[in-house]
Protein backbone atom coordinates (compact mmCIF):
# COMPACT_ATOMS: atom_id res chain seq x y z
CA UNK A 1 0.00 0.00 0.00
CA UNK A 2 1.09 3.22 -0.77
CA UNK A 3 2.48 5.64 2.13
CA UNK A 4 1.21 8.84 2.38
CA UNK A 5 2.70 11.82 4.78
CA UNK A 6 0.32 13.72 6.41
CA UNK A 7 1.36 17.06 8.09
CA UNK A 8 0.10 16.76 11.72
CA UNK A 9 0.89 20.46 12.53
CA UNK A 10 -2.13 20.73 14.33
CA UNK A 11 -3.57 17.76 16.01
CA UNK A 12 -3.92 15.27 18.90
CA UNK A 13 -0.14 14.73 18.54
CA UNK A 14 1.06 18.70 19.13
CA UNK A 15 1.38 19.50 23.01
CA UNK A 16 -1.51 20.43 24.81
CA UNK A 17 -0.45 23.93 25.65
CA UNK A 18 -0.28 24.61 22.16
CA UNK A 19 -3.57 23.37 21.50
CA UNK A 20 -7.06 25.06 22.06
CA UNK A 21 -8.18 26.59 25.24
CA UNK A 22 -11.18 23.83 25.03
CA UNK A 23 -9.02 20.84 24.47
CA UNK A 24 -7.09 22.21 27.67
CA UNK A 25 -10.40 22.67 29.63
CA UNK A 26 -11.49 19.07 28.31
CA UNK A 27 -7.92 17.57 29.47
CA UNK A 28 -8.25 19.33 32.89
CA UNK A 29 -11.73 18.21 33.71
CA UNK A 30 -11.64 15.10 35.03
CA UNK A 31 -13.77 13.16 31.85
CA UNK A 32 -16.50 16.14 31.69
CA UNK A 33 -17.11 16.80 35.51
CA UNK A 34 -15.55 20.47 35.94
CA UNK A 35 -17.10 21.94 38.71
CA UNK A 36 -20.56 21.75 37.68
CA UNK A 37 -22.39 19.80 40.60
CA UNK A 38 -20.72 22.81 42.63
CA UNK A 39 -22.27 25.66 40.10
CA UNK A 40 -25.61 23.98 40.01
CA UNK A 41 -25.68 24.76 44.04
CA UNK A 42 -24.79 28.43 43.84
CA UNK A 43 -28.11 30.37 44.54
CA UNK A 44 -26.59 32.92 43.80
CA UNK A 45 -26.86 33.38 39.91
CA UNK A 46 -29.23 31.62 37.50
CA UNK A 47 -25.95 30.61 35.28
CA UNK A 48 -22.85 28.47 35.69
CA UNK A 49 -19.66 29.14 35.04
CA UNK A 50 -17.92 29.82 31.44
CA UNK A 51 -16.14 26.83 31.39
CA UNK A 52 -18.87 24.89 32.95
CA UNK A 53 -21.08 25.68 30.30
CA UNK A 54 -18.77 24.43 27.39
CA UNK A 55 -18.71 20.90 29.66
CA UNK A 56 -22.34 20.83 30.00
CA UNK A 57 -22.75 20.31 26.31
CA UNK A 58 -21.38 16.76 26.57
CA UNK A 59 -23.83 16.30 28.98
CA UNK A 60 -26.88 17.48 26.59
CA UNK A 61 -27.35 20.90 28.34
CA UNK A 62 -26.51 24.26 26.74
CA UNK A 63 -26.82 27.58 29.07
CA UNK A 64 -28.50 29.93 27.03
CA UNK A 65 -30.22 33.51 28.05
CA UNK A 66 -33.30 35.08 26.94
CA UNK A 67 -31.84 37.40 24.29
CA UNK A 68 -35.20 39.47 23.88
CA UNK A 69 -34.91 40.60 27.60
CA UNK A 70 -30.94 40.34 27.35
CA UNK A 71 -30.50 44.75 26.85
CA UNK A 72 -33.30 45.38 29.27
CA UNK A 73 -31.75 43.44 32.13
CA UNK A 74 -28.14 45.61 31.02
CA UNK A 75 -29.47 48.65 31.81
CA UNK A 76 -31.09 47.39 34.81
CA UNK A 77 -27.08 46.00 35.88
CA UNK A 78 -29.14 42.55 36.33
CA UNK A 79 -27.51 39.25 34.98
CA UNK A 80 -28.50 38.07 31.89
CA UNK A 81 -31.83 35.79 32.21
CA UNK A 82 -30.02 32.41 32.10
CA UNK A 83 -31.87 29.25 31.08
CA UNK A 84 -30.68 25.90 29.74
CA UNK A 85 -31.54 24.12 26.79
CA UNK A 86 -31.87 20.37 27.30
CA UNK A 87 -31.46 17.94 24.21
CA UNK A 88 -32.77 14.31 24.74
CA UNK A 89 -31.09 11.39 23.55
CA UNK A 90 -33.11 9.42 21.03
CA UNK A 91 -31.18 7.09 18.59
CA UNK A 92 -33.51 7.35 15.55
CA UNK A 93 -36.04 9.16 17.09
CA UNK A 94 -38.27 6.43 18.26
CA UNK A 95 -39.81 6.36 21.16
CA UNK A 96 -42.83 4.26 23.10
CA UNK A 97 -46.45 5.75 23.58
CA UNK A 98 -45.04 5.77 27.76
CA UNK A 99 -42.06 7.97 26.63
CA UNK A 100 -43.83 10.80 24.74
CA UNK A 101 -46.41 10.75 27.54
CA UNK A 102 -44.04 11.71 30.07
CA UNK A 103 -41.93 13.92 28.26
CA UNK A 104 -45.11 15.76 27.54
CA UNK A 105 -45.53 15.96 31.08
CA UNK A 106 -42.09 17.39 32.23
CA UNK A 107 -42.39 19.50 29.58
CA UNK A 108 -44.98 21.44 30.97
CA UNK A 109 -43.40 21.51 34.34
CA UNK A 110 -39.86 22.36 33.07
CA UNK A 111 -39.94 24.11 29.42
CA UNK A 112 -40.88 27.62 29.10
CA UNK A 113 -41.95 26.72 25.46
CA UNK A 114 -43.53 23.20 25.08
CA UNK A 115 -41.64 20.51 22.97
CA UNK A 116 -39.30 20.88 20.24
CA UNK A 117 -38.20 18.51 17.72
CA UNK A 118 -34.94 18.93 16.16
CA UNK A 119 -33.97 18.36 12.18
CA UNK A 120 -32.06 15.32 14.16
CA UNK A 121 -34.76 13.45 15.41
CA UNK A 122 -35.08 14.49 18.63
CA UNK A 123 -36.43 16.80 21.64
CA UNK A 124 -35.32 19.95 23.18
CA UNK A 125 -36.43 21.77 26.17
CA UNK A 126 -36.09 25.44 25.89
CA UNK A 127 -35.98 27.72 28.86
CA UNK A 128 -35.37 25.07 31.54
CA UNK A 129 -34.29 26.49 34.79
CA UNK A 130 -30.94 26.07 36.66
CA UNK A 131 -32.69 24.53 39.48
CA UNK A 132 -34.91 21.87 37.40
CA UNK A 133 -32.13 20.45 35.67
CA UNK A 134 -31.38 17.67 38.05
CA UNK A 135 -35.30 16.86 38.68
CA UNK A 136 -35.65 16.94 34.99
CA UNK A 137 -33.07 14.63 33.97
CA UNK A 138 -33.84 12.24 36.89
CA UNK A 139 -37.59 12.08 35.37
CA UNK A 140 -36.15 10.86 32.54
CA UNK A 141 -33.65 8.67 33.99
CA UNK A 142 -36.69 6.69 34.64
CA UNK A 143 -38.14 6.21 31.50
CA UNK A 144 -35.03 5.06 29.72
CA UNK A 145 -34.22 8.23 28.46
CA UNK A 146 -31.08 10.55 29.03
CA UNK A 147 -29.08 13.49 27.33
CA UNK A 148 -25.39 11.90 27.51
CA UNK A 149 -23.62 13.20 23.95
CA UNK A 150 -26.58 14.79 22.58
CA UNK A 151 -24.16 18.08 22.19
CA UNK A 152 -20.31 18.57 22.68
CA UNK A 153 -17.25 17.17 20.58
CA UNK A 154 -18.76 13.37 20.62
CA UNK A 155 -20.55 11.19 18.74
CA UNK A 156 -24.26 13.31 18.72
CA UNK A 157 -27.65 11.58 18.39
CA UNK A 158 -27.26 9.01 15.25
CA UNK A 159 -30.51 9.56 12.67
CA UNK A 160 -31.97 7.06 10.86
CA UNK A 161 -34.38 6.54 7.55
CA UNK A 162 -37.47 5.05 7.13
CA UNK A 163 -38.38 2.74 4.52
CA UNK A 164 -42.72 1.60 4.85
CA UNK A 165 -42.38 -0.47 1.50
CA UNK A 166 -39.21 -2.31 3.54
CA UNK A 167 -39.82 -2.35 6.78
CA UNK A 168 -38.30 -5.25 7.67
CA UNK A 169 -34.78 -3.58 5.78
CA UNK A 170 -35.19 -0.82 8.45
CA UNK A 171 -35.93 -2.80 11.73
CA UNK A 172 -32.37 -3.83 10.59
CA UNK A 173 -30.89 -0.68 9.88
CA UNK A 174 -32.30 0.69 12.96
CA UNK A 175 -30.80 -1.80 15.38
CA UNK A 176 -27.66 -0.98 13.58
CA UNK A 177 -27.91 2.36 14.37
CA UNK A 178 -28.30 2.00 17.50
CA UNK A 179 -25.95 -0.29 18.22
CA UNK A 180 -23.40 2.10 16.73
CA UNK A 181 -24.74 4.89 19.00
CA UNK A 182 -24.22 2.68 22.02
CA UNK A 183 -20.49 1.32 20.55
CA UNK A 184 -19.94 5.20 20.41
CA UNK A 185 -21.24 6.76 23.62
CA UNK A 186 -18.89 7.88 26.07
CA UNK A 187 -18.36 5.99 29.22
CA UNK A 188 -17.72 8.34 31.61
CA UNK A 189 -19.21 8.09 35.26
CA UNK A 190 -19.35 12.05 34.95
CA UNK A 191 -22.68 12.22 33.69
CA UNK A 192 -24.29 9.88 35.88
CA UNK A 193 -22.44 11.46 39.46
CA UNK A 194 -23.53 14.95 38.64
CA UNK A 195 -27.13 14.24 37.54
CA UNK A 196 -28.18 10.77 39.15
CA UNK A 197 -25.98 11.58 42.48
CA UNK A 198 -24.01 8.33 41.97
CA UNK A 199 -21.01 7.74 44.31
CA UNK A 200 -17.48 8.84 42.33
CA UNK A 201 -15.98 6.40 40.03
CA UNK A 202 -12.31 5.53 40.79
CA UNK A 203 -11.40 4.40 37.48
CA UNK A 204 -8.21 6.02 36.39
CA UNK A 205 -9.35 6.13 32.34
CA UNK A 206 -12.89 6.28 32.16
CA UNK A 207 -12.57 6.87 28.23
CA UNK A 208 -10.87 3.92 26.82
CA UNK A 209 -12.43 5.11 23.03
CA UNK A 210 -12.18 8.90 23.66
CA UNK A 211 -9.10 9.57 25.38
CA UNK A 212 -9.32 12.88 28.26
CA UNK A 213 -10.09 14.81 25.08
CA UNK A 214 -12.45 13.33 23.51
CA UNK A 215 -13.50 14.55 20.07
CA UNK A 216 -12.13 18.00 18.01
CA UNK A 217 -15.43 18.69 17.27
CA UNK A 218 -18.91 17.34 16.66
CA UNK A 219 -18.99 13.97 14.90
CA UNK A 220 -22.82 13.03 13.15
CA UNK A 221 -23.54 9.81 11.79
CA UNK A 222 -26.48 8.73 9.60
CA UNK A 223 -28.16 5.77 8.57
CA UNK A 224 -30.73 5.78 5.37
CA UNK A 225 -33.21 3.88 3.04
CA UNK A 226 -33.65 4.81 -0.57
CA UNK A 227 -35.43 5.58 -1.80
CA UNK A 228 -36.04 8.20 0.66
CA UNK A 229 -32.71 10.90 1.54
CA UNK A 230 -35.33 11.81 4.73
CA UNK A 231 -32.03 12.41 6.98
CA UNK A 232 -30.24 14.32 4.14
CA UNK A 233 -27.25 11.65 3.74
CA UNK A 234 -24.81 13.91 2.28
CA UNK A 235 -24.63 16.20 5.43
CA UNK A 236 -23.42 13.34 7.81
CA UNK A 237 -19.70 13.05 8.88
CA UNK A 238 -20.45 9.52 8.31
CA UNK A 239 -23.36 8.13 6.06
CA UNK A 240 -24.40 4.38 5.53
CA UNK A 241 -26.57 4.16 2.18
CA UNK A 242 -28.48 0.57 3.25
CA UNK A 243 -28.29 -1.16 -0.28
CA UNK A 244 -31.76 -3.69 -0.58
CA UNK A 245 -31.28 -6.71 -3.12
CA UNK A 246 -34.11 -9.29 -3.06
CA UNK A 247 -35.69 -7.65 -0.62
CA UNK A 248 -32.68 -8.53 1.97
CA UNK A 249 -30.71 -5.76 3.69
CA UNK A 250 -27.03 -7.14 1.82
CA UNK A 251 -24.83 -3.83 3.18
CA UNK A 252 -24.12 -0.04 2.78
CA UNK A 253 -22.41 2.39 0.54
CA UNK A 254 -20.42 4.08 3.26
CA UNK A 255 -20.30 8.31 2.73
CA UNK A 256 -17.69 10.63 4.63
CA UNK A 257 -16.95 14.14 5.43
CA UNK A 258 -20.14 15.93 4.92
CA UNK A 259 -21.16 18.47 7.32
CA UNK A 260 -23.41 21.75 6.93
CA UNK A 261 -22.03 24.69 8.55
CA UNK A 262 -19.67 27.73 7.69
CA UNK A 263 -18.71 31.13 8.60
CA UNK A 264 -19.59 33.99 6.27
CA UNK A 265 -16.52 35.44 7.23
CA UNK A 266 -13.78 33.11 6.61
CA UNK A 267 -13.20 31.78 2.88
CA UNK A 268 -11.55 28.72 4.37
CA UNK A 269 -14.77 27.79 5.80
CA UNK A 270 -17.74 25.94 3.35
CA UNK A 271 -20.28 23.35 3.39
CA UNK A 272 -19.14 19.61 1.82
CA UNK A 273 -21.50 16.74 0.37
CA UNK A 274 -20.42 13.67 1.77
CA UNK A 275 -18.02 11.47 -0.20
CA UNK A 276 -19.18 8.12 -0.93
CA UNK A 277 -15.95 5.98 -0.82
CA UNK A 278 -16.93 1.75 -0.98
CA UNK A 279 -19.23 -0.41 -0.23
CA UNK A 280 -19.36 -2.80 3.45
CA UNK A 281 -21.53 -5.40 4.72
CA UNK A 282 -24.08 -4.65 7.31
CA UNK A 283 -22.95 -6.04 9.93
CA UNK A 284 -19.70 -4.12 9.56
CA UNK A 285 -21.35 -0.52 9.82
CA UNK A 286 -20.93 0.21 13.64
CA UNK A 287 -17.10 -1.31 13.48
CA UNK A 288 -15.98 0.81 10.74
CA UNK A 289 -17.91 4.13 12.39
CA UNK A 290 -15.85 3.75 15.36
CA UNK A 291 -12.75 3.24 12.63
CA UNK A 292 -13.67 6.75 10.77
CA UNK A 293 -14.65 8.51 14.35
CA UNK A 294 -10.84 7.69 16.09
CA UNK A 295 -9.76 8.91 12.63
CA UNK A 296 -11.15 12.25 12.81
CA UNK A 297 -10.11 11.88 17.20
CA UNK A 298 -6.61 11.70 15.80
CA UNK A 299 -6.20 14.22 13.32
CA UNK A 300 -8.84 16.45 13.63
CA UNK A 301 -7.53 20.08 13.93
CA UNK A 302 -7.07 20.69 18.02
CA UNK A 303 -6.24 24.52 17.56
CA UNK A 304 -8.67 26.11 15.16
CA UNK A 305 -11.87 25.09 15.87
CA UNK A 306 -13.61 26.40 12.76
CA UNK A 307 -11.61 23.79 11.17
CA UNK A 308 -12.16 20.70 13.08
CA UNK A 309 -14.79 18.91 11.52
CA UNK A 310 -14.33 16.07 9.89
CA UNK A 311 -14.88 17.50 6.31
CA UNK A 312 -11.86 19.83 7.02
CA UNK A 313 -9.74 16.70 7.86
CA UNK A 314 -10.18 15.12 4.82
CA UNK A 315 -9.59 17.78 2.69
CA UNK A 316 -6.73 18.70 4.33
CA UNK A 317 -4.87 15.19 5.11
CA UNK A 318 -6.23 13.92 1.19
CA UNK A 319 -9.00 11.37 0.70
CA UNK A 320 -6.35 9.08 -0.42
CA UNK A 321 -4.03 9.45 2.90
CA UNK A 322 -7.46 8.86 4.76
CA UNK A 323 -8.38 5.68 2.49
CA UNK A 324 -4.95 4.70 3.47
CA UNK A 325 -5.29 4.83 6.94
CA UNK A 326 -8.97 3.76 7.33
CA UNK A 327 -7.66 -0.03 5.29
CA UNK A 328 -5.34 0.08 7.98
CA UNK A 329 -7.01 0.49 10.95
CA UNK A 330 -10.72 -1.20 9.32
CA UNK A 331 -8.49 -4.56 8.25
CA UNK A 332 -9.48 -4.60 4.77
CA UNK A 333 -10.57 -2.67 1.52
CA UNK A 334 -14.30 -1.41 0.94
CA UNK A 335 -15.80 -3.14 -2.31
CA UNK A 336 -16.46 -0.88 -4.87
CA UNK A 337 -19.89 1.11 -4.64
CA UNK A 338 -23.32 -0.30 -5.30
CA UNK A 339 -25.92 1.40 -7.18
CA UNK A 340 -28.38 2.84 -5.37
CA UNK A 341 -31.44 6.05 -5.82
CA UNK A 342 -32.56 8.80 -3.94
CA UNK A 343 -36.03 10.49 -5.29
CA UNK A 344 -36.16 12.97 -2.70
CA UNK A 345 -35.34 14.33 0.87
CA UNK A 346 -38.69 14.91 2.52
CA UNK A 347 -40.87 12.55 4.47
CA UNK A 348 -43.81 9.96 3.55
CA UNK A 349 -46.93 12.24 4.37
CA UNK A 350 -50.26 10.70 4.50
CA UNK A 351 -50.89 6.65 5.44
CA UNK A 352 -48.85 3.96 4.47
CA UNK A 353 -49.27 0.06 5.63
CA UNK A 354 -45.96 -1.51 5.70
CA UNK A 355 -44.79 -4.73 4.18
CA UNK A 356 -45.49 -6.60 7.39
CA UNK A 357 -49.13 -5.02 7.30
CA UNK A 358 -48.91 -2.35 10.39
CA UNK A 359 -49.68 1.12 9.61
CA UNK A 360 -47.85 4.11 9.66
CA UNK A 361 -48.95 8.05 9.41
CA UNK A 362 -47.02 10.76 9.38
CA UNK A 363 -47.87 14.40 11.21
CA UNK A 364 -46.31 17.50 10.24
CA UNK A 365 -45.17 19.88 12.79
CA UNK A 366 -44.36 23.38 11.26
CA UNK A 367 -40.62 23.84 12.94
CA UNK A 368 -40.65 20.85 15.01
CA UNK A 369 -42.49 23.15 18.04
CA UNK A 370 -45.49 21.74 19.61
CA UNK A 371 -46.90 24.13 22.39
CA UNK A 372 -50.07 25.40 23.46
CA UNK A 373 -52.93 24.50 21.59
CA UNK A 374 -51.29 21.56 19.65
CA UNK A 375 -49.75 19.85 22.25
CA UNK A 376 -53.08 19.52 24.66
CA UNK A 377 -54.27 17.92 21.35
CA UNK A 378 -51.62 15.36 21.03
CA UNK A 379 -51.68 14.84 24.86
CA UNK A 380 -55.19 13.53 24.09
CA UNK A 381 -54.60 11.47 21.38
CA UNK A 382 -51.83 9.73 22.81
CA UNK A 383 -53.80 9.01 26.17
CA UNK A 384 -55.78 6.16 23.75
CA UNK A 385 -52.82 5.29 21.40
CA UNK A 386 -51.57 1.86 20.81
CA UNK A 387 -48.70 2.17 18.92
CA UNK A 388 -44.96 4.03 18.57
CA UNK A 389 -43.79 7.07 17.97
CA UNK A 390 -40.96 7.73 15.28
CA UNK A 391 -39.65 11.66 15.37
CA UNK A 392 -38.85 12.62 11.80
CA UNK A 393 -35.17 14.70 10.73
CA UNK A 394 -37.83 16.83 9.00
CA UNK A 395 -39.37 18.14 12.40
CA UNK A 396 -42.32 15.76 12.01
CA UNK A 397 -44.21 12.93 14.18
CA UNK A 398 -44.89 9.54 12.72
CA UNK A 399 -47.31 7.72 14.26
CA UNK A 400 -45.38 3.45 13.70
CA UNK A 401 -46.38 0.63 14.08
CA UNK A 402 -50.09 0.74 14.03
CA UNK A 403 -51.94 -2.61 14.08
CA UNK A 404 -54.55 -3.04 11.23
CA UNK A 405 -57.37 -3.03 13.54
CA UNK A 406 -56.96 0.06 15.23
CA UNK A 407 -56.55 2.15 11.51
CA UNK A 408 -60.20 3.41 11.85
CA UNK A 409 -60.13 4.26 15.58
CA UNK A 410 -56.89 6.24 14.90
CA UNK A 411 -58.29 8.39 12.12
CA UNK A 412 -61.04 9.19 13.93
CA UNK A 413 -59.01 10.15 16.88
CA UNK A 414 -57.21 12.66 14.73
CA UNK A 415 -60.02 14.15 13.11
CA UNK A 416 -62.03 14.48 16.54
CA UNK A 417 -59.10 16.21 18.00
CA UNK A 418 -58.45 18.42 15.05
CA UNK A 419 -55.13 16.61 13.89
CA UNK A 420 -56.29 15.00 10.92
CA UNK A 421 -55.33 17.88 8.36
CA UNK A 422 -51.71 17.39 9.75
CA UNK A 423 -51.72 14.27 7.57
CA UNK A 424 -51.81 16.32 4.35
CA UNK A 425 -50.21 19.42 4.84
CA UNK A 426 -50.30 21.33 2.02
CA UNK A 427 -46.81 20.60 -0.39
CA UNK A 428 -44.86 23.42 0.95
CA UNK A 429 -45.62 23.29 4.19
CA UNK A 430 -44.45 19.19 4.18
CA UNK A 431 -40.49 20.65 2.75
CA UNK A 432 -40.19 24.02 4.61
CA UNK A 433 -37.53 23.43 7.88
CA UNK A 434 -36.27 26.21 10.72
CA UNK A 435 -34.04 26.19 13.30
CA UNK A 436 -34.22 27.52 16.63
CA UNK A 437 -32.86 30.82 16.06
CA UNK A 438 -34.18 33.53 18.74
CA UNK A 439 -34.71 34.58 21.86
CA UNK A 440 -32.44 31.48 22.43
CA UNK A 441 -29.62 30.33 20.34
CA UNK A 442 -26.75 32.54 21.30
CA UNK A 443 -25.56 32.04 18.11
CA UNK A 444 -28.70 33.66 16.10
CA UNK A 445 -28.14 36.64 14.19
CA UNK A 446 -31.45 36.67 12.52
CA UNK A 447 -35.20 35.24 13.35
CA UNK A 448 -35.94 31.80 11.67
CA UNK A 449 -38.51 29.80 13.48
CA UNK A 450 -40.75 32.61 14.48
CA UNK A 451 -40.54 34.26 11.34
CA UNK A 452 -41.22 31.25 9.35
CA UNK A 453 -44.99 31.25 9.73
CA UNK A 454 -45.77 35.06 8.01
CA UNK A 455 -42.70 34.09 5.16
CA UNK A 456 -44.47 30.94 4.20
CA UNK A 457 -47.44 32.93 3.93
CA UNK A 458 -45.65 35.82 1.79
CA UNK A 459 -43.66 32.67 -0.20
CA UNK A 460 -46.75 31.31 -1.22
CA UNK A 461 -48.80 34.53 -2.09
CA UNK A 462 -45.55 34.36 -4.52
CA UNK A 463 -45.82 31.27 -6.05
CA UNK A 464 -49.56 31.29 -6.50
CA UNK A 465 -48.87 35.03 -8.84
CA UNK A 466 -47.40 32.31 -10.96
CA UNK A 467 -49.15 29.22 -10.83
CA UNK A 468 -46.77 27.41 -8.78
CA UNK A 469 -48.87 26.61 -5.46
CA UNK A 470 -48.83 23.01 -5.85
CA UNK A 471 -45.32 22.83 -6.97
CA UNK A 472 -42.96 22.44 -4.04
CA UNK A 473 -40.18 24.24 -3.33
CA UNK A 474 -37.52 22.70 -0.42
CA UNK A 475 -37.09 26.00 1.79
CA UNK A 476 -35.30 26.32 4.63
CA UNK A 477 -34.51 28.94 7.35
CA UNK A 478 -31.84 29.54 9.87
CA UNK A 479 -30.82 32.21 11.89
CA UNK A 480 -26.69 31.99 11.39
CA UNK A 481 -24.82 30.46 8.59
CA UNK A 482 -24.26 27.15 10.92
CA UNK A 483 -26.83 24.92 8.97
CA UNK A 484 -28.72 23.56 11.79
CA UNK A 485 -31.79 23.01 9.34
CA UNK A 486 -29.30 21.81 6.50
CA UNK A 487 -30.07 25.06 4.48
CA UNK A 488 -27.24 24.14 1.96
CA UNK A 489 -29.19 21.19 0.74
CA UNK A 490 -32.18 22.60 -0.03
CA UNK A 491 -33.95 24.62 -3.55
CA UNK A 492 -34.18 28.11 -1.73
CA UNK A 493 -32.75 28.85 1.53
CA UNK A 494 -32.23 32.20 3.73
CA UNK A 495 -29.05 31.99 6.30
CA UNK A 496 -29.51 34.90 8.77
CA UNK A 497 -26.97 37.58 8.65
CA UNK A 498 -28.08 40.09 10.94
CA UNK A 499 -31.22 41.30 12.53
CA UNK A 500 -34.00 41.29 9.67
CA UNK A 501 -31.12 40.73 6.65
CA UNK A 502 -30.40 37.14 5.22
CA UNK A 503 -28.36 35.79 2.70
CA UNK A 504 -30.02 33.82 -0.44
CA UNK A 505 -28.66 30.42 -1.56
CA UNK A 506 -30.46 28.78 -4.79
CA UNK A 507 -29.95 25.42 -6.81
CA UNK A 508 -30.38 22.41 -3.81
CA UNK A 509 -31.72 19.60 -4.85
CA UNK A 510 -34.72 18.17 -3.77
CA UNK A 511 -33.06 14.71 -3.17
CA UNK A 512 -30.35 16.57 -1.00
CA UNK A 513 -27.31 15.75 -3.01
CA UNK A 514 -26.55 18.68 -4.51
CA UNK A 515 -25.08 21.87 -2.04
CA UNK A 516 -27.19 25.11 -3.07
CA UNK A 517 -25.18 28.40 -4.19
CA UNK A 518 -25.05 31.75 -2.76
CA UNK A 519 -26.82 33.60 -4.76
CA UNK A 520 -27.27 37.37 -2.94
CA UNK A 521 -26.14 39.08 0.58
CA UNK A 522 -27.82 40.99 3.00
CA UNK A 523 -31.46 40.86 1.59
CA UNK A 524 -34.45 41.56 4.00
CA UNK A 525 -37.50 39.10 3.90
CA UNK A 526 -38.79 41.29 1.08
CA UNK A 527 -36.10 41.76 -0.67
CA UNK A 528 -35.88 38.12 -0.69
CA UNK A 529 -38.68 37.57 -2.60
CA UNK A 530 -38.20 40.20 -5.08
CA UNK A 531 -35.27 38.24 -5.77
CA UNK A 532 -37.47 35.31 -6.31
CA UNK A 533 -40.13 36.54 -8.65
CA UNK A 534 -38.33 37.07 -11.97
CA UNK A 535 -37.25 33.44 -11.39
CA UNK A 536 -40.51 31.92 -10.56
CA UNK A 537 -41.54 33.81 -13.33
CA UNK A 538 -39.28 32.08 -15.88
CA UNK A 539 -39.81 28.13 -14.12
CA UNK A 540 -43.49 28.85 -14.47
CA UNK A 541 -43.17 29.18 -18.03
CA UNK A 542 -40.20 27.49 -19.40
CA UNK A 543 -39.61 24.47 -16.64
CA UNK A 544 -40.02 20.63 -18.51
CA UNK A 545 -42.52 18.67 -17.50
CA UNK A 546 -41.79 17.28 -13.81
CA UNK A 547 -38.71 19.64 -13.60
CA UNK A 548 -37.87 20.65 -9.51
CA UNK A 549 -37.10 24.27 -9.11
CA UNK A 550 -33.36 23.66 -7.89
CA UNK A 551 -33.01 21.48 -11.42
CA UNK A 552 -34.60 24.05 -13.74
CA UNK A 553 -31.70 27.24 -12.53
CA UNK A 554 -29.37 24.43 -12.89
CA UNK A 555 -30.39 23.58 -16.39
CA UNK A 556 -30.90 27.03 -17.17
CA UNK A 557 -27.48 27.91 -15.89
CA UNK A 558 -28.76 30.66 -13.26
CA UNK A 559 -26.53 28.98 -10.45
CA UNK A 560 -22.97 28.77 -11.08
CA UNK A 561 -21.18 26.05 -12.51
CA UNK A 562 -18.89 25.30 -9.02
CA UNK A 563 -21.83 24.07 -7.47
CA UNK A 564 -21.09 20.47 -5.90
CA UNK A 565 -23.35 17.83 -6.30
CA UNK A 566 -23.47 14.29 -5.68
CA UNK A 567 -26.05 12.91 -8.08
CA UNK A 568 -23.37 11.66 -11.09
CA UNK A 569 -23.01 9.00 -7.97
CA UNK A 570 -26.45 7.45 -7.82
CA UNK A 571 -27.12 4.46 -9.97
CA UNK A 572 -23.46 4.09 -11.00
Amino acid sequence: MTTLTIARHSDISQPLNEQHSNEQLKAKSHFLRGTIKEGLHDANTGGISHDDGLLTKFHGIYQQDDRDTRQHRLIRKLEPHYQFMVRLRIPGGRLTKQQWIEIDRLSRIYSSNGIRITTRQTIQFHGVGKQCLQPLLRSLEKIGIDTLAACGDDNRGIVCGVNPDASRVAQQVYDLARETSSRLLPKTDAYRETWYDIPPSVSQSEEPLYGETYLPRKFKIGFVIPPDNDIDIFAQDVGFIAVIEKSRLVGFNVCVGGGMGQLDSREDSYPRLSTPIGFIEASDAPFIAEVIMTIQRDYGDRKDRHRARFKYTLDRISLDSFKNLLVNRFGKKLAPLKPYRLTNNGDKLGWHQTEDSQWLATLHIQSGRINHHLQDQLQAFFQQYSGEVRLTANQNIQLINIPPYDIYDVARRLSDLGLYERLIPSSQEAVTLSCVALPTCGLAMAEAERITPDFLTLFNDLKRQYDLQTKPITLRITGCPNGCARPYLAEIALTGRAPGLYNLYLGGSHRGDRLATLHEKNLSQTQVLDALAPLFDLYSTDRLNNEYFGDFLHRCHFIKSSSISNQSIQER
